[in-house]
């Protein structure tokens, strides 16, 4: 239901666009390099005698991202969010120069493990929710996740362009500057407010437990593993296939032409799969759908890469896929957390991801042996996680079509438990948990059927009660 309180105010939109430019500005700078790597690093010193470098280098940033997001976000708590905010993003432009300065792989790994080392997800995320209201936060952190899917399908297009334009070094030193001006957008743009504790954007220690012990929480934090380690371990011998010099597919200069169709014409299919799984309540199917989809799509690629045509058609199904499971794993992690869980489970969550995007790296580095041409082994290896995580996904029980919405607690509410109760007498309120140390009740609303202004009421009648 679109009411007045939950529309953006000018601070509100302001802050929020410049959030989610500051959090696309970074994805940007580590997606770039992502369909060229693999190339440029086979000929820096050492590649060729160390090949597994090449694929832990590609990941690394993963692997520092995944041990450093969680304590980032709990230091913005007690440093303020924008001083940890603009660390992150100044280590994370030290990295860059270090890695555009790389002339050997091991200091290129060195460059990207400093630039994973900056990992502000989290920050941003936890002063996204300081500077909106509760009830906004919905529509903040869709702005963000739009932000992301957009980083990453540009950066796809962009990459090889680019990379002929001012070579890979020169996409450090893009990203190092882009890093530098996102500092400045910080503190020009976004305003300073004091750092408030949200459960619903941070980690919770208390809630750790319960999020680890949920089997419908853990099958999605194994499905982000698997989904990025499969999307990393696919561009480390990706763009190698495609200039085989044996069977030369496609040049670098023209790459765009084979990705920007594909990101294009995959994200026009996954709408439809999107509204049948949200609109129509079949997100099981079209999520279990989705990974067969990707598993085919590797499968494909194993078994005929020696044509552009079946590349194209292989990473236009893979896209379709990886853009229906990027959209509905965050969806699935809020239907099946507990109210007020959805920091912890989000932080595990996101923590998965990162780890699959080192992991990524490594099983492809571990699999392609320079000058064997043996792409199809890392394939056949993707397929076999793919398969695994299908697998698993069958066992996943059909979600709660809920979302949570947050709402203030007056400060003179006295009786909680008698509030809960007449909050979950009302139609369309599944779960509500009360929080007065936050100051807010969280609710899980049948969006469709509740009633926004009855809870209001409700709330407001308890507190004077």
């Amino acid at each position: 239901m679109i009411t007045p309180q939950n529309a953006l105010d000018g601070r509100e939109r302001r802050s929020i666009i410049a959030l989610a430019g500051i959090f696309g500005l970074r994805l940007l700078g580590l997606f770039l390099v992502l369909p060229v790597f693999s190339v440029y690093a086979h000929g820096l010193h050492g590649a060729i005698r160390h090949p597994i470098l090449i694929g832990v280098a590609l990941g690394a940033y993963g692997l520092t991202q995944a041990i450093f997001q969680i304590p980032f976000g709990r230091l913005s708590d007690k440093w303020g969010r924008k001083p940890v905010i603009a660390a992150g993003l100044l280590i994370f432009a030290i990295g860059s120069v270090i890695a555009a300065q790389a002339t050997s792989i091991e200091w290129l790994l060195v460059g990207r493990i400093i630039q994973g080392a900056g990992a502000v997800a989290a920050a941003i995320i936890a002063l996204t929710a300081d500077l909106v209201r509760e009830e906004r936060w919905t529509k903040a952190m869709a702005t963000i996740g739009i932000t992301i899917g957009i980083s990453f399908s540009v950066s796809l297009v962009l990459s090889a362009p680019l990379a002929q334009w001012i070579g890979v070094q020169g996409i450090f030193w893009l990203t190092a500057a882009l890093s530098i001006l996102a500092i400045g957008v910080l503190y020009k743009v976004i305003p300073d407010v004091p750092a408030r504790f949200h459960r619903d954007a941070e980690m919770n220690p208390a809630a750790l437990k319960d999020v680890l012990r949920n089997p419908n929480l853990l099958r999605l934090d194994f499905g982000i593993f698997s989904l990025h380690t499969g999307l990393t371990a696919l561009f480390v011998v990706l763009p190698l296939v495609l200039i085989d010099p044996q069977h030369p597919l496609l040049s670098e200069a023209d790459q765009w032409m084979l990705y920007l169709p594909v990101m294009l014409l995959s994200f026009v299919a996954m709408i439809p799969l999107i509204v049948i799984g949200e609109a129509k309540h079949r997100l099981r199917e079209v999520f279990v759908l989705a990974i067969a989809i990707l598993l085919a799509a590797v499968a494909w690629m194993a078994l005929s890469n020696h044509s552009i045509w079946s590349i194209a058609i292989a990473l236009f199904l893979f896209f379709v896929g990886f853009n229906v499971l990027e959209a509905s794993l965050p969806s699935l992690v809020a239907k099946f957390c507990h109210p007020g869980a959805k920091g912890t489970a989000t932080g595990v969550y996101t923590t998965a991801e990162f780890l699959g995007a080192f992991s990524g790296g490594l099983l492809g580095g571990l699999l392609y042996l320079p000058g064997q041409h043996n792409y199809s082994d890392v394939f056949w290896a993707v397929a076999a996680i793919y398969l695994i995580w299908l697998i698993v996904a069958l066992t996943m029980q059909q979600p709660r079509y809920v979302a949570t919405r947050i709402f203030p607690l007056p400060v003179d509410s006295q009786d909680n438990s008698q509030l809960t109760q007449q909050l979950l007498q009302l139609p369309g309120v599944v779960e509500v948990a009360i929080f007065p140390d936050e100051n807010a009740v969280y609710c899980k609303v049948e969006s469709k059927i509740y009633d926004d202004e009855r809870v209001r009421s409700i709330i407001g009648y308890a507190s004077q009660a």
